[in-house]
């Protein structure tokens, strides 16, 4: 039985999880699992993952790394007592040599025992206190996927990774774009404060009606384009480094952790003994 966006926009983060491993659900998780981090995923072999940790050391705005799993388990225990990490994505994307071969609502026929999991912290964890401050959030009250582009700022790069960042868009009120600014750089390891806000063609965009991921958001009179750094960088940069397999979210479709979104760290108790 497919479950509503909607229905679960109420549940607690056991039952969404539940909804998406049984693939009951399978689309954007913007607006879900109120009051815990989301993060982005790339898993990829253990011969490319010490690069890969370096290339997010170094670019900690699109890639603000919270939890890395042990070689060849897919459980991220830091992240949750109960997590799966070949399961619990709605959509998984599968890169073949840098390209972009097939998306797949699970990946146990592709975890192997050499792979690394990497999560990294998500835009959508601090979009709930912009709601709460009164400022809407669109793609969330209108049930699509949040527009993402490929900017033309350089990332700075750590062995084959390498590339431009990807920015996620939302369209605030001119007067509320400093209270927007303000909350999300309370939350470092969900990118925290816009990169950029304005006139998209200063930062590559040529036309904010066609996003390169997610869905098209219109920007209203009176309201300001606002640029967060996005957790799709990194497949950006796996796509330049060419890596013979690896595969990350569907850009949209999020791991939803147990950490609570205002933790300092992301570390919590694997165990209550």
């Amino acid at each position: 039985m497919v479950q509503d966006y909607r229905e679960l926009r109420s549940e607690g983060v056991d039952v969404v999880r539940v909804a998406i491993r049984a693939n009951r659900y399978r689309s954007h998780t913007a607006g879900l699992g109120a009051g815990v981090l989301q993060t982005n995923l790339v898993i990829l072999p253990e011969s490319f993952a010490l690069d890969f940790m370096r290339f997010c050391q170094r670019n900690p705005k699109p890639c603000p790394l919270v939890g890395v799993s042990d070689t060849g388990d897919p459980a991220l225990f830091t992240l949750g007592r109960d997590i799966d990490i070949r399961t619990d994505v709605p959509g998984y994307n599968i890169y073949r040599d840098g390209r972009l071969s097939e998306t797949r609502p699970d990946i146990r026929d592709y975890w192997t025992r050499d792979m690394v999991a990497f999560a990294l912290g998500c835009s959508f964890t601090f979009e709930r206190a912009l709601q709460e401050a009164g400022i809407p959030v669109w793609h969330i009250d209108n049930d699509t996927t949040v527009p993402m582009f490929r900017s033309n700022i350089d990332t700075v790069p750590a062995g084959p990774f390498r590339g431009k960042m990807v920015v996620s868009m939302r369209s605030i009120d001119a007067d509320a774009v400093e209270a927007a600014i303000e909350i999300s750089r309370r939350f470092p390891l969900a990118h925290g404060a816009p990169v950029y806000w304005g006139d998209p063609a200063r930062i590559g965009i040529a036309d904010i009606g066609r996003p390169d991921w997610g869905d098209p958001a219109p920007v209203g009179a009176g309201q300001v384009p606002v640029f967060w750094a996005c957790g799709v960088t990194p497949q950006v940069a796996l796509e330049a480094a060419g890596v013979p397999l690896c595969i990350t979210h569907s850009p949209g479709h999020m791991l939803i952790t147990d950490v609570p979104e205002d933790a300092e760290s992301p570390i919590i108790r694997p165990s209550d003994t």
